[in-house]
This record gives C-alpha cells, sequence and structure tokens, in this order.
C-alpha cells in the first residue's frame, strides 16, 4: 500500500503547471507547421498556387487540434469550480467557435488550390476523415450552444445531452489529431518525389514533418488524458465535494 501511495503520489502532476507545458507544446505545434510551410513549401499566398494550400495545415492544426484542445480543458481550471458558470461557458463556446472558424478557412484553403490547378476534391481518406471531424465538430457545437448556452434549455436535456457532449468532444479532438497526422504523411508522400529528397531516404524535411505529427498526437493524448483524470473534472453543483470547494473559497 505505501508503494501504491508514493508511486501515485510521484504520477500526481498539479493542473497549472501540466496546463502551462500543454500550452507551450500545442504552441509549438503551430510554430512547426508554419515553419515547414513557409521554409520548405514555399510561404503563404492567396492565388491559387501552392502557397495557398499551406494555409490549409496551418490554419487546421491552430484551429482543429489545438484551440479546440484549449477550449475543451476551459472546465478542468479550478477557478470554474465555484461562482457563476455563463462567463465559462462562453469562454468555452467561443473557442471552440473560434477553432470552427480558422478550420473553415482551411478547408476554403483547400478547396481553392484543388479547383484552381483541377484537382479532384474528396478523393482520399484524409479528406474523407477531415470532413468528417469537421461535420461531427459543427453539430458538436450547435447541440452544445442549444443545450448550454439558451436560457429556455430544460435542466433534463442538459443532464441527458452532457455526458454526449464530453465523449464526442474526446472523439473530435482524436479524429482532429489523426486527420491532421494523415494530412502531414499525405503531403510528404506527394512533395517527396525528387530522387535526393524522397521520402524514403528522410530527408530534413520528413524529419521535421514527421516530428510535429508525433508533437500533435502527444498533445491530443495529454488532452485527453487531462479530460478523462476524474480530480480535475469540475464537481457537480449540488455534490459534496463542489460545497468543500465554496467553503474553503468562502473562508
Amino acid at each position: 500500500r505505501r508503494c501504491h501511495h508514493r508511486s501515485t503520489a510521484m504520477l500526481d502532476v498539479p493542473f497549472l503547471p501540466f496546463c502551462t507545458f500543454l500550452g507551450t507544446l500545442g504552441l509549438l505545434c503551430v510554430a512547426m507547421v508554419g515553419t515547414w510551410c513557409q521554409h520548405w513549401r514555399g510561404g503563404f499566398s492567396l492565388d491559387g498556387s501552392s502557397r495557398t494550400f499551406n494555409w490549409h495545415p496551418v490554419l487546421m492544426v491552430t484551429g482543429l487540434v489545438v484551440l479546440y484542445g484549449a477550449a475543451a480543458l476551459v472546465y478542468r481550471i479550478p477557478h470554474t469550480w465555484s461562482g457563476p458558470k455563463l462567463p465559462w461557458k462562453v469562454l468555452h463556446g467561443s473557442l471552440a467557435l473560434g477553432a470552427f472558424i480558422l478550420t473553415v478557412l482551411g478547408l476554403a484553403a483547400v478547396f481553392r488550390f484543388h479547383n484552381a490547378q483541377g484537382t479532384p476534391n474528396m478523393y482520399s481518406l484524409h479528406s474523407w476523415m477531415g470532413l468528417g471531424t469537421v461535420l461531427l465538430f459543427s453539430c458538436q457545437w450547435v447541440a452544445g450552444f442549444g443545450a448550454f448556452l439558451l436560457p429556455w434549455a430544460p435542466a433534463w436535456l442538459r443532464a441527458l445531452y452532457k455526458p454526449i457532449h464530453v465523449f464526442f468532444g474526446s472523439t473530435i479532438l482524436m479524429l482532429s489529431v489523426a486527420s491532421c497526422v494523415s494530412g502531414i504523411n499525405e503531403k510528404l508522400f506527394f512533395s517527396l518525389k525528387n530522387g535526393t529528397m524522397q521520402y524514403k531516404l528522410l530527408p530534413a524535411e520528413a524529419v521535421f514533418a514527421n516530428t510535429l505529427g508525433l508533437l500533435l498526437l502527444i498533445f491530443g493524448v495529454l488532452v485527453v488524458a487531462a479530460l478523462a483524470r476524474p480530480s480535475w473534472k469540475r464537481p457537480d453543483s449540488d455534490s459534496p465535494d463542489s460545497r468543500q470547494v465554496r467553503d474553503v473559497q468562502g473562508g
């Protein structure tokens, strides 16, 4: 029992340092995808060329993974465990809406590129997975807005939908990570065809982009782990834990 207690204590990471590390990791992912597209893929433009496509990975990683992950963790912040929930609901919904807007812009960039180049749309597994994730994301946001932000939503509906909302929140995040990782891999296969720069020879671009994919995977797993951790979940308003939090904060 003593050994088990010590091992549990060693794994007990405080939320705020964990959140700081996760935020740094998310910013690193955004910086890396921007560097990849700028340094190896030629930069950015809106002229329908491959530089227009480069907006796609940057916006999808920023919106669909990093910003969406931040939105998912709002209710794990200890300050949200007491007091009115409406400001935190608005923050959660706003971050998710911002992630959705960036995602739609990312889709617009890739469709504009394909149409300008005469490339068919929606033919790869990556595109099917990505569009399915975005559609699921949009349904999740609309349903969450109706159930939790509209004042006339009945309490029984919120209680019924809450576990579904939480489940699909984690599911969408992991689908987002899978879509981004498969997109990175697909782009490398399409781009690295030169005899001295083939993907199988693992040039510097491939190492950099593969590392980005691994960091995205780690980010997604850590967010889902934080969402699943019982001690970081917001206590129900009528639970003893919630009352204890209010008593401690009230002195």
